[in-house]
């Protein structure tokens, strides 16, 4: 048990995020906000500080900005969702026309170039890491030459700032470890977004299909009630029959036959419309072994001895309550030991005044270090296909998605749980202790 259960992830690889499809219509409202920002700089320095800026060369690469994005909005929809190649091009010409901009004025003199992060920014959120390394090393390029080849920063008339060289080092410095940082950081904190996303969206899908099947308890006896009232015209129909053909006529036998299958019918619809815990009460609450039982049984055929370890003590055995969390939650987690052990699973139970422990051992090295502190995030996950019992049997189950933990302890953490992971060491294996209130049961 040294790692996660293999569950679907629909129409996703394992190794792969699905793109981040970026609107169209938010880069255009970027750029837009960014020629008027760089418009607003040019005129407050050139005619409100009076300060010498070369407008000649300011305004013509604002406005090619300008027209580009002119162009684009009437060439596409703005509702169009870009590629991660065409999203790459635009900023990678943001970042071009911010240098060319920065390059006459100043370089990284001027305090603005701090901006050469926003599209590495975005970049780092929106593409995969080919289009994000891209962006990165244009800005790194950027920032580097911007540092050695840029015309004077603008200054008041017959006076000209003259930065040391070891400043104008420093500030490269800065840029270049805040471009890295800032991509390492935004874009692991966007992966670990969309991973945790994707998995909720599991495991709610997950919770989704079982409240669907406990809700046909309640379709079924209102479908129940709904034809009880032909059912009994039927039979009083199949009664008048009886009544009226002679008994030996042939139609006897089968308006006889007619009125004990509508008795039947009207008998199943009766046990139908029962609510659970008039007719089926073990489907509602069960004792904590029997549902132990439940969820143990379906892993008893792949050849691992699965012992069970009940510490009896004085305080009652726990009613529990029959809930899809605990059922898949304490089914992955059996599952997951089933898959991993060499001969034998240990399932050890006991409960106090207010908890239930359950906890769950095989018979293998235990997990490795570079999982057992992650254990319980989405698609941590290192199990080789082969591992899986149940695809070796044929059961078609994916292999390797790292969602079986997360799922487990996000259905068992919505009804109050918590959850522990060691490795016993020596001649022992991994182990998984589950611990949920006592005031879950009944």
């Amino acid at each position: 048990m040294n790692d996660t259960l293999a569950l679907p992830r629909p129409d996703l690889a394992a190794t792969a995020l699905p793109p981040a499809r970026v609107r169209l219509m938010t880069l255009v409202l970027i750029r837009w906000l960014a020629i008027g920002g760089q418009v607003a700089a040019i005129f407050a320095v050139r005619f409100g500080l009076g300060y010498p800026l070369p407008m000649q060369w300011c305004l013509p690469i604002v406005a090619i900005s300008a027209l580009f994005n002119i162009a684009v909005s009437l060439r596409a929809p703005t509702t169009r969702r870009l590629t991660d190649q065409a999203t790459t091009i635009f900023l990678a010409f943001d970042l071009v026309q911010l240098a060319l901009l920065l390059g006459v004025t100043g370089g990284l003199e001027n305090p603005f170039s701090v901006l050469l992060l926003a599209p590495v920014a975005i970049a780092a959120a929106t593409l995969p890491l080919w289009g994000t390394l891209t962006i990165v090393t244009l800005a790194l390029v950027g920032a580097t030459t911007l540092g050695f080849q840029y015309l004077p920063l603008p200054w008041r008339l017959g006076e000209r700032l003259a930065l040391p060289h070891e400043y104008v080092w420093g500030i490269w410095v800065a840029h270049v470890l805040a471009i890295g940082f800032s991509a390492i950081y935004i874009r692991r904190i966007a992966t670990e977004a969309r991973h945790m996303s994707e998995a909720l969206a599991a495991t709610q899908g997950i919770l989704t299909r079982e409240h669907r099947l406990a809700a046909l308890g309640g379709l079924a006896a209102a479908a129940a009630h709904e034809l009880g009232t032909p059912l009994a015209t039927i039979a009083l129909v199949a009664k008048e029959l009886a009544h009226t053909i002679p008994p030996d006529s042939p139609m006897a036998e089968d308006v006889e036959l007619l009125t004990s299958q509508a008795q039947r019918c009207r008998e199943i619809l009766g046990r139908l419309s029962r609510r659970p815990e008039e007719s089926d009460t073990h489907a509602a609450r069960m004792p904590l072994r029997a549902l132990l039982d439940e969820v143990i049984e379906p892993n008893r055929e792949f050849g691992i001895a699965i012992l069970v370890e009940i510490d009896v003590n004085a305080t009652p055995e726990p009613i529990i309550e029959r809930r899809p969390e605990l059922l898949h939650g304490l089914g992955n987690i059996v599952e997951n030991a089933v898959d991993f052990a060499k001969s034998k699973v240990v399932v050890a139970v006991r409960w106090d005044e207010r908890d239930i422990y359950l906890s769950v051992s095989d018979d293998v090295p235990g997990f490795s270090p570079e999982v057992i502190d992650r254990l319980g995030e989405p698609y941590v996950t290192t199990r080789p296909a082969e591992t899986n019992l149940r695809a070796q049997v044929g059961d078609d189950i994916p292999q390797g998605m790292g969602l079986g933990f997360f799922i487990a302890k996000t259905m068992i953490e919505r009804i109050g749980g918590r959850f522990r992971f060691e490795n016993l060491g020596g001649a022992g294996g991994a182990l998984v202790e589950v611990r949920w209130p006592r005031t879950v049961a009944i």
